[in-house]
C-alpha cells in the first residue's frame, strides 16, 4: 500500500475538489485525515490504532529481512558471474554436491522463517484476542452502502452512502449533499471525492471497540487501512474484530471486496473525537432512534423514484 496520510493545520488550507464549489467548502481543522493517495507516497498508511502499529512494526522487520536477503542473493550472483564465466573460469569443475553448504542453505531459510514466527504470531493473538470492549459497533455491509448500530449507546442506527455514488453525480449534486450532510459532521474538514459519506460513523479516541461485521446480500469488506481493520462482511455470519483509535481524526477506507457494479461506491468515514463529543453526539442522536436516512446519494435516489414511477404504472 501507498503511503496515504493528509496533514492538516490550523489555517492552513487542504485544498478540496471541483465538484464542491468555494462557498461550500467547510473550515479545515486541525483533524488528521488519512486513508486518501499523497504523490510520491512509500510504506504503509500512518498507523491510527495499537493494532495499525504493530501491523507497521511488522512490515517494516520483514522489510528489512527482504531487503538482506535480496542484497545477498544479489551480492552471490555477481560473484557467480564474475568468477564463474567461461573467460575467468575456463575449465569448470565437476563437483556435484557439497554437504556443508546444502546443510547451510537448509538451516538459514529455516532459521529466518522461525524468526518472522516469533513476530506474526504474537501479531495475529494480539489482534485476535479483544480485550473488555467499552462499546460496540454493528456493521452491515449492502449493495452498495454500510449500515451502523450502536446497540450500547441508546440503539443508535443509520445508513452510510457516498456523496459520489456514481460517475454521473454532477458538481451541484455533490455540493447539494455536501451542504445538506455536514451539519451531521463533528470534525470539518473539505470533502474527498469518491471518499466521502453522508453519515459518519463516529467513535471515541482511547476506547477497545467491537466491531461485529456482516453482509445483507452479497460478500463486502469492511477496510480501514489507518487502523489496521479488514474484515469480511459475510450474509448469514458475524464477524467480530476490535479497534482503539490513538488520536482525534478522519479515518477513510473502503470496500475491498469485488462485490457488484457500485463496488466502487462504498467508502467508509470514522470520526474519531473524545469521549465526551462522542457523549454528546450519542445523546443527540436519540431522539433519531429507529429513523434512518434512506438513499441520500443522487443515484440511490434515482434508483428510488424509478421504482415509484414503475409501481404507479
Amino acid at each position: 500500500m501507498s503511503r496515504c496520510r493528509r496533514k492538516t493545520g490550523a489555517g492552513q488550507k487542504t485544498g478540496t475538489f471541483a465538484a464542491v464549489p468555494t462557498g461550500t467548502m467547510l473550515i479545515a481543522s486541525t483533524a488528521r485525515a488519512d486513508g486518501i493517495p499523497e504523490a510520491w507516497g512509500l510504506g504503509m498508511q500512518a498507523p491510527g490504532s495499537p493494532v495499525a502499529g504493530y501491523i507497521n512494526d511488522f512490515h517494516n522487520t520483514l522489510l528489512v529481512i527482504i531487503a538482506v536477503i535480496c542484497v545477498f542473493v544479489l551480492a552471490l550472483l555477481l560473484y557467480v558471474i564474475v568468477r564463474y564465466n567461461r573467460y575467468a573460469n575456463p575449465e569448470p569443475s565437476r563437483t556435484a554436491h557439497n554437504i556443508k553448504l546444502e546443510i547451510v542453505w537448509t538451516l538459514v531459510p529455516c532459521l529466518i522463517l522461525i524468526d518472522i514466527a516469533f513476530v506474526s504470531f504474537p501479531l495475529l493473538y494480539y489482534t485476535d484476542r479483544m480485550p473488555a470492549p467499552d462499546l460496540t459497533l454493528k456493521v452491515t455491509g449492502h449493495q452498495w452502502y454500510w449500515s451502523y448500530e450502536y446497540p450500547d449507546s441508546n440503539d443508535i442506527g443509520f445508513d452510510s452512502h457516498a456523496i459520489w455514488d456514481s460517475s454521473a453525480v454532477t458538481e451541484d449534486q455533490a455540493a447539494k449533499l455536501v451542504a445538506d450532510a455536514s451539519p451531521g459532521w463533528l470534525i470539518h474538514d473539505p470533502p474527498l471525492r469518491l471518499l466521502e459519506v453522508d453519515n459518519r460513523v463516529v467513535l471515541p479516541v482511547g476506547k477497545n471497540v467491537r466491531v461485529q461485521i456482516t453482509g445483507g446480500d452479497v460478500e463486502h469488506s469492511w477496510f480501514l487501512p489507518a487502523l489496521g481493520v479488514n474484515r469480511m462482511a459475510v450474509p448469514g455470519r458475524l464477524t467480530e474484530v476490535w479497534l482503539k483509535i490513538d488520536s482525534p481524526g478522519i479515518y477513510y477506507g473502503q470496500c475491498s471486496m469485488i462485490c457488484g457494479q457500485g463496488h466502487g461506491y462504498m467508502p467508509i468515514v470514522i470520526e474519531g473525537v473524545t469521549p465526551d463529543q462522542f457523549a454528546a453526539w450519542a445523546q443527540s442522536k436519540k431522539a433519531a432512534v429507529g429513523q434512518r436516512v434512506i438513499h441520500n446519494a443522487p443515484h440511490y435516489a434515482a434508483t428510488e423514484n424509478r421504482g415509484q414511477e414503475n409501481d404507479e404504472r
